[in-house]
């Protein structure tokens, strides 16, 4: 039952990604995590209410709401990492850096759980780390026609047509097609996003080993209310901090629209999630759900137009193959 759980979130999380993607082209991304979370949590605790684990607050132990809460802590910091990555950079690039974390996670899981770490599972590892190497890779490119340039393979760039083509998020300037950011902008600035999506990914690793120690002795829809209640403090503390409070109002509806939906495709995901991971190892149930790798690469196709190089595919390949891997 857990595997098909795993599997079901990674699904969600697939989504959530490209739903994210839509609602932040002109919202902030910070003010867009502090939206979405209140969903997420109103989606938790409608299923403590129904499975009756409410009560069961009372009896959770210090020790356990400690990894709730440092768990919480690490999803929120992870949240706004990501969602700042996906803003400046392309789909494409961030999503498999942020599944990178597949590979520190089973080296976490060793270290701290005391899960089998075998030889096949240190291949798996990288293979991943190969394949994200080469997904996030910057194509060289060429000037033929007058300066037109065109990927030196041959191919089209994984995210030549994202900003021209994405009808759902609304208008606004286009990028440069490489980091998501305006046309002209470079230097640091336009390599933000890789460092946003590291981030994010080593934060999403902590949050997978926390969170499975903290849902030994609770239920798991409950853990994952406690945890939302946590986030929900920590970006909306942000908000504030960063002064953008009053940007919530200027929220375009299309934009917000996508923001709520993809805190559905969230609350499903993590009710799947730690329902897998209460019954099944971490090591094998963040690799399911980090296969979502799939789903946002498709739909990031469908939306986005966003088109995988050579290099890109194989790098796809290689984190499915890894991924895959870590199951036997």
């Amino acid at each position: 039952m857990w595997i098909a759980l795993a599997f079901m979130s990674a699904v969600f999380a697939g989504i959530t990604s490209i739903l994210a993607k839509c609602g932040i082209r002109k919202t902030d991304s910070t003010v867009a995590t502090a939206i979405r979370t209140p969903v997420v949590l109103l989606m938790a605790l409608i299923m403590t209410i129904i499975v009756g684990s409410l009560p069961d607050l009372h009896h959770i132990e210090p020790r356990t709401w400690l990894f709730l809460v440092l768990s919480g802590i690490s999803t929120g910091a992870s949240w706004l990492c990501y969602f700042k990555a996906l803003q400046t950079g392309d789909v494409n690039k961030v999503v498999p850096i942020d599944k990178s974390s597949t590979a520190l996670t089973m080296a976490l899981a060793f270290i701290f759980l005391h899960e089998k770490l075998t030889w096949i599972k240190g291949v798996c590892i990288v293979l991943i780390c190969a394949g994200t190497f080469l997904m996030t890779l910057k194509n060289g490119k060429k000037q033929v026609n007058g300066g037109a340039a065109v990927p030196a393979d041959g191919e089209a760039d994984i995210s030549t047509d994202t900003d021209k083509s994405i009808e759902c998020a609304g208008g606004g300037e286009i990028s440069d097609g490489v980091t998501g950011r305006p046309e002209g902008s470079g230097g640091k600035k336009a390599w933000r996003w890789l460092v946003y999506a590291v981030l994010s990914a080593l934060f999403a690793s902590l949050t997978a080993i926390l969170g499975k120690l903290g849902i030994e002795n609770v239920e798991s829809n409950l853990g994952t209310a406690v945890r939302c209640v946590v986030v929900l403090l920590m970006a909306w503390a942000m908000v504030f901090i960063t002064g953008k409070g009053g940007e919530i109002k200027h929220t375009p509806k299309k934009e917000l629209l996508f923001i709520c939906l993809s805190g559905l495709a969230t609350g499903a995901s993590w009710l799947c999630y730690f329902k897998a991971l209460q019954n099944g190892p971490a090591a094998a149930v963040v690799p399911i759900d980090k296969l979502s790798i799939l789903v946002t690469v498709l739909f990031s196709r469908i939306v986005f137009k966003e088109k995988l190089t050579a290099k890109s595919a194989a790098g796809l390949a290689l984190i499915v193959a890894g991924t895959l891997g870590t199951l036997i």
